[in-house]
């Protein structure tokens, strides 16, 4: 690894957190304009229907008002993230396909008018039937959500390594299990929300959203309002918040927008949490059969892997979901010979999207699940197993993936020592038990091209540095490891650095915050802006100092030859000799960086390395479950974390606590509860995620490895220890007390139920 980092690798306090502490951060809802109006949306309370008619004019005559919008009113304009999965429109034009899809918006003078409002539209609908299953509604004669979608089914993805057949006849063992993961929401802190402003002298639009993705509402907003892009501005407040919730373009931003354009007034929406919860995006609930073949000793010769993902009433993520559950199923572990089928059905009920792990956490539940069946039947230590198949750096990978480095098998061994596995798997008495899980998470993917992130650095006369970044900070702190990887490349500290990001009439390109790239797209962007702008400052001092540029640092402020610190000059010094000697100021430096990637996209139908490198980890749980109420209580977690080389390990330790309760709410708490398409829990108060009474003891170690691919020898550390808190948890449970849990969540309920089948038996 690089000796000598003075910036990266340190506990950096993030750039905004004194902001934040002192309650002076600005989000979406604190933002104020002259003459702002408010406005809110009108739902559908039926989950399958025909809009014959929608009236409007007691609304638009109630006092305040100011406006009223339908589908009719809009341009007939499908949009969606993904380019080839459009299929909702701003507003409900003909049909609405759940409770809680988007039929009309009010403008009002207050939210207290907009919403009185709301119950003076009268919509008349034709019901249709409805479909909540996607088990059901891939059959042949179930009620059809899209028209011309076959089966239901927006997407399909079959991919086959190897020789699946021959190899499961050469198994010793073939098991085959069924699993459920439930439907998760996302509970962002920040509610979503959108302002809008529009210049009627020069048509622009500019548009604050509680985004992940500027560039992606960018595109969005200009494509259903019919604007060209350069008229659309976007910019990011600080987002409280979005685990993938805040990809989409929602409602929201398209009627802040519309009626700010149509009014010339300055236009708000911010939703309510019930509005969160059964309107923006939830994780996928999804089907897994796994079939897995293995030899006497373990070893994994074959997979067969069947999941149908309830996608809700649209796609939103849909292809790039179906395909992450998929190509992850390669790592960690070898896998040889594997048949991967999925399919995203659409159902009358709220709309799956990209979460925490994206399509990933639901796959690697069944796998590690599995797992530890598999170990428990042969007779193998399920830290074993996993061990004796951890994929390795530099192997041949069957999909094709480009492994540089590959710390897994050393987390097993460390996640397993910390957790006492040899002194307590199996020893401990009933209802105490602890249980692992292994998982691989790309940085950011490139089976897209032009996934690139850009970046400018200015370094000023005095020494201040101004970072221009794309990257949308969502509060894991992006701007602060942009900040510390510039600051570094430079030799200044990070107090010395100013970091603007996430407005597109400001900022370069950049794909936004989803897939954990941020660090290695936007990262190595920043760092070879920071490289240009040094290098055009060494130069000039090079002649100074009668040295090669090549043989010069910046650190600690100064620039000096390398191996002679005593003989260089001051930053300060070094900066006002350039300006006296005429050269520009500020010394402006411009990187761009983008992961390989075939052109155009092709992964779905070929081969290939999904991402520029993948992190690793192991994380090991131990459970109390008491045996009267079946209330599981997590007193420890361990992850082991193969991250690369932390830009801030602090960060990266904050990630993996938000994590360890994401899965644990995942594995016992949380579940969005759908009867008939209502959501019947849509509220903080019944939803039931844990909070800091049930947080519990978290250690985290570092697995070193030094990779070529990110800044500094990073790798993603964000979203890949959302992947395996669940199963291991899970599989603690069956530690305790002997009882095997194939859905999700597994509830004291559940645990009595089994407990009390578990003695009839005996």
């Amino acid at each position: 690894m690089e000796k000598e980092l003075n910036v990266v690798g340190t506990r950096v306090p993030m750039l905004d957190a004194a902001l934040k502490a002192k309650g002076a951060a600005l989000f979406t809802d604190d933002l104020v304009l002259p003459g702002m109006l408010h406005g809110r949306i009108l739902r559908s309370p039926v989950p399958h229907a025909r809009i014959r008619h929608i009236d409007t004019s007691r609304a638009e005559k109630l006092p305040g008002v100011k406006g009223v919008v339908t589908g009719r009113d809009i341009p007939d304009r499908r949009y969606g993230i993904v380019p080839k999965a459009k299929d909702e429109h701003a507003l409900a034009r003909d049909k609405v396909r759940y409770i809680g899809d988007d039929v009309a918006a009010v403008c009002a003078v207050d939210p207290e008018t907009a919403e009185e409002a709301l119950a003076l539209i009268t919509v008349e609908y034709e019901a249709l039937p409805a479909v909540f299953d996607p088990l059901e509604a891939k059959k042949e004669g179930a009620p059809l959500i899209h028209e011309g979608v076959k089966n239901n089914t927006s997407f399909f993805i079959r991919k086959e390594f190897g020789d699946v057949e021959r190899a499961f006849g050469e198994c010793d063992e073939i098991f085959e299990h069924s699993f459920y993961s439930q439907a998760v929401n996302h509970a962002p802190l920040e509610p979503h929300g959108a302002l809008a402003q529009f210049d009627p002298l020069n048509g622009e639009l500019t548009v604050w959203s509680s985004t992940q993705i500027p560039y992606f509402l960018r595109r969005n907003l200009a494509n259903t309002l019919q604007l060209d892009e350069s008229k659309v501005r976007i910019i990011k407040p600080k987002v409280g918040g979005g685990f993938g919730q805040k990809i989409d373009m929602f409602a929201k931003d398209f009627c802040a927008a519309w009626f700010a354009i149509h009014l010339g007034k300055p236009v708000k929406f911010i939703y309510e949490r019930e509005e969160i919860f059964i309107s923006t995006r939830q994780r996928h609930p999804m089907y897994i059969t796994v079939r897995t073949g293995v030899k006497k000793d373990g070893t994994i010769l074959a997979q067969k892997f069947q999941a149908f993902a309830d996608g809700g009433a649209y796609n939103s993520t849909a292809p790039t979901m179906i395909a992450l559950s998929c190509f992850f199923l390669m790592i960690p572990y070898r896998v040889p010979n594997l048949i991967y089928e999925g399919s995203h059905v659409y159902t009358n009920k709220p709309v799956g999207g990209a979460m925490r792990g994206h399509g990933i956490p639901q796959a690697r539940f069944a796998v590690e699940r599995q797992l530890d069946i598999i170990a428990d039947r042969i007779g193998v230590d399920p830290a074993e197993i996993r061990i004796k198949n951890s994929i390795q750096a530099g192997a041949p990978h069957p999909a094709g993936f480009v492994i540089n480095t590959c710390g897994f098998s050393d987390s097993v061994k460390k996640a397993a020592a910390a957790i006492g596995w040899q002194e307590k798997r199996g020893k401990l008495p009933l209802g105490r038990g602890v249980g692992l899980a292994g998982a691989s998470f790309p940085s950011g993917v490139s089976n897209m091209s032009h996934i690139s992130s850009g970046a400018v650095v200015q370094l000023g006369r005095d020494g201040a540095v101004n970072v221009l970044t794309g990257a949308a900070d969502i509060g894991q702190g992006a701007e602060t490891v942009i900040g510390q990887i510039v600051a570094e490349e430079l030799g200044v500290p990070i107090e010395d650095i100013r970091v603007t990001a996430a407005d597109t009439g400001i900022t370069p390109l950049d794909p936004g915050t989803f897939g954990s790239g941020v660090t290695v797209r936007a990262g190595n962007a920043a760092r070879l802006a920071a490289i240009s702008a040094k290098q055009k400052l060494l130069e000039f001092v090079a002649d100074k100092l009668e040295a090669n540029a090549a043989d010069l640092v910046a650190k600690d402020r100064r620039i000096f030859v390398k191996g002679s610190p005593d003989k260089g000059i001051t930053l300060a010094e070094a900066l006002k000799g350039y300006q006296y000697a005429d050269l520009p100021m500020p010394i402006v430096g411009r990187g761009s960086w983008m992961a390989p990637a075939s052109e155009p996209t092709t992964l779905f139908k070929e081969d290939g390395n999904f991402a520029p490198n993948y992190s690793f980890m192991t994380q090991a749980a131990e459970v109390d479950v008491d045996l009267e109420t079946g209330k599981v209580k997590l007193l420890k977690m361990v992850t082991a974390h193969d991250c690369g080389r932390p830009i801030n390990p602090m960060l990266v330790e904050g990630q993996l606590e938000g994590s360890v309760v994401g899965g644990m709410g995942q594995a016992l708490y949380e579940d969005v509860i759908v009867e008939n398409g209502q959501v019947m829990n849509p509220s903080f108060l019944g939803y039931g995620f844990p909070t800091f009474m049930e947080m519990p003891e978290i250690e985290a170690i570092e697995v070193a490895t030094d990779d070529p691919i990110g800044p500094f020898g990073a790798k993603e550390a964000g979203e890949g220890t959302q992947l395996s808190p669940a199963p291991a948890i899970v599989n603690a449970v069956y530690d305790a007390i002997g009882v095997d849990f194939m859905t999700l969540p597994i509830t004291p309920e559940k645990i009595l139920a089994a407990l009390a089948e578990k003695d009839k038996k005996s």
